[in-house]
């Protein structure tokens, strides 16, 4: 397992990780609150999200054999779209 953090720069990081969360929530195990977010991907990657005061905190654990590029595009895809005022956010992935 890989660990994949970024800390986007947004002050409306609890209302991005809200949505993204419940966007999901119809198609797979997701647990969140207004600070923080968990979402389960079938391909047994973990999406953990925490809400900052200038940041929204982003962790992806990567299973091993899974493409770590795709599942950080994939999450950042998807904030971008709820963040379409202030989009594209910047991830720099480490």
């Amino acid at each position: 397992m890989t660990q994949h953090i970024a800390q986007v720069p947004t002050t409306n990081g609890s209302r991005y990780l809200q949505q993204l969360c419940k966007h999901w929530s119809h198609k797979m195990p997701v647990e969140f609150d207004a600070q923080a977010g968990k979402i389960s991907f079938p391909n047994g990657t973990v999406a953990t999200l925490a809400n900052a005061a200038e940041t929204l905190d982003v962790t992806l654990d990567v299973p091993e054999g899974v493409d770590a590029a795709h599942m950080q595009k994939v999450v950042a895809d998807h904030l971008d779209r709820f963040a379409f005022r202030e989009a594209p956010l910047s991830f720099d992935w480490n």
